[in-house]
């Protein structure tokens, strides 16, 4: 075979560019299954490395690309946070790229990367998918994730579990005996949005109630839309006693409709945001949400991004699952009366 190039031969041995270039590089951070596996497709390939190649991951700017889709979201504030703090640290600089929830915006800041304005991107984003994610990587860019799992041998990820946060959040609101329980989405694409969902169907199962689809409605993870979303669910269920928001920002707007309506929150219903939004403990009442740690998850990631881009224990660990925890305040903090 002539002219095969270096993403031929990743291909042919089922790994990155990243990994190829590792390999070329002699790096002692490639298990020995995978080494053998890239020099026996180097050799079936008939791949004569050139600099280039070898110097793909040598030339550092200690630059990285953070994408993130709402830089006014406090989630995703907190994170970025983190994420800044810990890197200059460790004597690295960050580009932030607000994208307002944009792919477009998103796929274009990629061009950083592939440009080498930065050594590598964390998305922080729900907009853009892992196959545009691991495409990106096996061009031989560098790449990290923060809010979901990537099952990728080359990007490392934190998240949590969103399935099993929205259960637990389900849990509380059954044991204090609500039935007609609502939930908020956030916009239709976001894989938060899904999984959330998804917990929230286990947990009616689980209860062996049935899925209403009148109960469910999109708030994109926005204040507005969060009170547009609950008017249309109180429209429809006046009869509900419960509101499940897949973010605080949803819940808060959910709380404005409900002043609005005359609606006594609590009593009469019940709301649970996620989050734990810094303004949640001083609202009236107090909302009850479930609290990620996301500076601690910006931290840790571009740590270990920074150590796998210079090669520093990259078979350590790639995915880091953090763990949440319900804060039960005073929007949920009651028993319902049936005859409520």
């Amino acid at each position: 075979m002539k002219d095969s190039k270096i993403i031929d031969v990743a291909r042919e041995a089922q790994v990155s560019v990243a990994t190829v270039s590792r390999v070329l590089n002699d790096s002692r951070h490639v298990s020995p299954s995978t080494k053998a596996k890239v020099l026996k497709a180097i050799e079936y390939m008939n791949f004569t490395p050139n600099a280039s190649a070898k110097n793909l991951r040598s030339q550092k700017t200690r630059t990285i690309g953070v994408v993130v889709s709402d830089i006014h979201s406090s989630y995703f504030a907190e994170i970025v946070k983190g994420i800044e703090n810990m890197a200059n640290a460790l004597k690295y600089k960050i580009i932030i790229c607000d994208t307002q929830n944009e792919k477009e915006k998103e796929l274009e800041f990629m061009s950083l990367a592939m440009n080498r304005t930065v050594d590598g991107i964390i998305f922080v984003s729900p907009v853009i998918s892992n196959r545009d994610i691991a495409a990106f990587c096996e061009r031989g860019y560098s790449a990290a994730v923060i809010g979901r799992h990537v099952e990728h041998p080359d990007i490392p990820c934190a998240y949590t579990d969103n399935v099993k946060l929205a259960r637990e959040v389900m849990q509380h609101l059954l044991e204090m005996g609500h039935r007609r329980i609502a939930f908020i989405s956030g916009y239709a694409d976001a894989i938060d949005s899904y999984e959330r969902l998804e917990g929230y169907l286990k947990a009616l199962r689980d209860a062996e109630l049935p899925f209403v689809p009148d109960l469910v409605e999109n708030g994109d993870f926005n204040e507005t839309e969060g009170y547009l979303a609950f008017k249309r669910l109180w429209e429809k269920n006046p009869d509900m006693t419960a509101v499940f928001a897949a973010n605080d920002e949803m819940a808060l707007g959910v709380f404005k409709a409900c002043r609005e309506l005359g609606i006594p929150v609590p009593g009469r219903l019940a709301v649970v945001g996620v989050d734990n939004n810094r303004v949640t403990k001083y609202t009236s009442p107090t909302l009850s949400t479930v609290d990620q740690p996301n500076y601690a998850m910006g931290a840790l990631l571009v740590e270990k991004f920074i150590d796998q881009m210079n090669d520093n224990d990259f078979i350590d660990k790639r995915v880091f699952k953090v763990d949440s925890k319900l804060k039960i305040r005073e929007s949920s903090d009651f028993r319902l009366n049936r005859e409520t």
